[in-house]
């Protein structure tokens, strides 16, 4: 048999090419330099995608996971550049996004003596990976890397990090044969036929029932089989922030987002169900409030493929554990159609007219954004209020249209994010809703986006303030605005006409418009929209308190 003998880097990339890899997010540096060195020679399969930071890198990759379906991979250098990472691949980890992080080590030989830019990256990731790898030697890149690629990408999906040696990626190894990454069969697994059947008859007894849909829904592309149960057996359905693109907002299900800031239709409704289907849901705090009030009326079926998430926030009377499609499509062919007219009337009698302090508000900024891309279109935020309006106003469509962080809440993941999902969807519009808060965070990608001519339409809420802690100071800290009100010392216009991309501010509605008009898909354009500091996001339900008691206005 043929011996063939390649580097350490090369089999690296080779196993990365011929898994189906084409995308690559990172920032070169000392430790991988031997990688770069290979890579430089693969750039007719690769596109790689050097960001202005590490923390973006990661972000892009996790937006490119969710919105393509396949692992999204990075590379970073040893030190701060593997450092630089924790928050992304945190953030992912949160969210159950399947990624490989691959960092480079200092030389072997080094390792343990407090050597430049050595840190022990993999005890650092230990409690936010599914995974981590140390490689010890050359021989192991090839299996570890495809076990990577394998591992992200089962059952429940999260990142997996392997740290790299430098000079392991210049020895060589013997490369004869190469094996592709085993398929597994744990995404068909599929619950007891009598537990399918329990939840059957559970459904047809319900008078009140409502779908809570999450994340997992989005993460084993489901969205069809749950669209077919809801619509089948007229269910209402709720979302989770993670879950908003699942069900078609504008369908008269659709009760939109449940929780801390979901409307009191959708509040009311999971009070006064007496059935409760979670799908793909973790029951986070911030959907259930005060977890002995959340849907006490109802039994709960909880679908999920991690049984960990089983029983951890809330108790449950039936769980089927397993991929989420064949469980709903099981459910909705042994239901038959029926009409709940009833039980809308009274969801909807539930209603509450939300009022703003002038007519340039968030709902409008949105509504006339969303009209100018249509309904094709992705959208990512970074975190604070203007990611709660968006979710609450945004009138979402289709599965992964909607790219934010959910678990961890990271201020500056948007942008980042937005160039990821471009990169996934070159031929979809891709938003970013920002806050002048979150924008300082990240602004520096604003380079990425005019570096390599990715079209990205860029809204940002400037009320001059951190909005969403200023509220949280309002509401519960009697008025003590500490260190949240931002002095209007940027020209974020000129800042982004520095990255070579127009820029706009708008106070009003035709403004708005007539900055619309500039963007066409094919180059970037920033929108600075200056609103009231006072417009708060509501409903807001206090902390501690149950989804019932929601404040709708002040």
């Amino acid at each position: 048999m043929l011996v063939i003998m390649m580097n350490g880097g090369k089999v690296l990339l080779n196993v990365l090419k011929n898994e189906g890899v084409e995308k690559i997010f990172g920032y070169p540096g000392g430790a991988v330099i031997p990688l770069y060195n290979e890579l430089y020679d693969m750039t007719d399969y690769f596109d790689h995608y050097r960001t202005a930071h590490e923390q973006a890198a990661v972000h892009g990759a996790d937006a490119y996971a969710r919105v393509s379906g396949k692992p999204g991979v990075c590379f970073a250098t040893s030190g701060p550049g593997a450092t630089n990472t924790v928050t992304g691949i945190a953030n992912a980890y949160m969210d159950s996004v399947p990624m490989v992080i691959i960092t480079g080590q200092v030389p072997s030989a080094l390792m343990g003596r407090d050597s430049f830019q050595e840190i022990d990256i993999t005890g650092v990731t230990m409690s936010i990976t599914k995974h981590n790898f140390i490689i010890k030697k050359v021989e192991d890149i090839e299996k570890t890397v495809k076990d990577a690629l394998k591992l992200c990408n089962t059952g429940r999906k999260g990142p997996v990090l392997i740290d790299v040696p430098k000079d392991f990626f210049s020895k060589e190894v013997d490369w004869s044969g190469y094996e592709g990454v085993e398929k597994t069969s744990v995404e068909d697994l599929m619950p007891e036929l009598d537990k399918l059947d329990e939840a059957v008859e559970k459904i047809k007894k319900s008078k009140r029932p409502v779908i809570y849909a999450g994340g997992g829904v989005l993460a084993s592309n489901s969205a069809k089989e749950l669209f077919e149960l809801a619509v089948k057996n007229d269910i209402p359905v709720v979302n989770t922030l993670m879950g908003l693109g699942t069900f078609p907002r504008d369908h008269k299900n659709s009760l939109g987002m449940v929780g801390m800031h979901g409307f009191s239709e959708a509040n009311m409704a999971v009070t006064d169900c007496d059935l409760l289907i979670a799908v793909g849901a973790r029951f986070s705090d911030r959907v259930i409030g005060h977890p002995e009030e959340f849907a006490k009326r109802a039994e709960i079926i909880h679908i999920d493929i991690d049984r960990t998430e089983i029983g951890k926030n809330m108790d449950v009377s039936l769980y089927l554990m397993g991929k989420a499609s064949g469980i709903m499509k099981y459910i909705s062919d042994n239901l038959d159609e029926i009409k709940r007219d009833i039980w809308f009337d009274e969801i909807y009698s539930n209603e509450k007219d939300i009022k703003y302090l002038s007519n340039f508000n968030p709902k409008t900024i949105l509504e006339t954004v969303n009209g100018h891309v249509g309904d094709n279109s992705i959208v990512a935020t970074d975190v604070g209020q203007h990611q709660m309006w968006t979710a609450q106003y945004w009138k979402f469509k289709n599965p992964k249209s909607f790219i934010t962080s959910g678990g961890l809440g990271t201020m500056g993941f948007g942008l980042g994010a937005a160039i990821g999902a471009k990169i996934a969807e070159p031929k979809k519009d891709v938003v970013l809703i920002t806050g002048d808060g979150s924008f300082r965070m990240n602004c520096n990608e604003m380079a990425t986006l005019s570096g390599y001519g990715i079209p990205v339409l860029m809204v940002m809420f400037n009320n001059n303030a951190l909005g969403m802690v200023r509220q949280w100071q309002k509401m519960f800290q009697e008025e003590r605005y500490s260190e949240t009100c931002i002095n209007n010392d940027v020209d974020y216009v000129k800042l982004s006409e520095a990255y070579n991309i127009k820029g706009f501010r708008v106070n009003n509605e035709e403004e708005l418009k007539e900055a619309l008009k500039s963007y066409d898909g094919k180059s970037s354009v920033f929108i600075e929209c200056v609103i009231e500091k006072d417009e708060n996001v509501i409903p807001i339900v206090p902390p501690g308190k149950p989804i019932y008691d929601l404040i709708t206005g002040w």
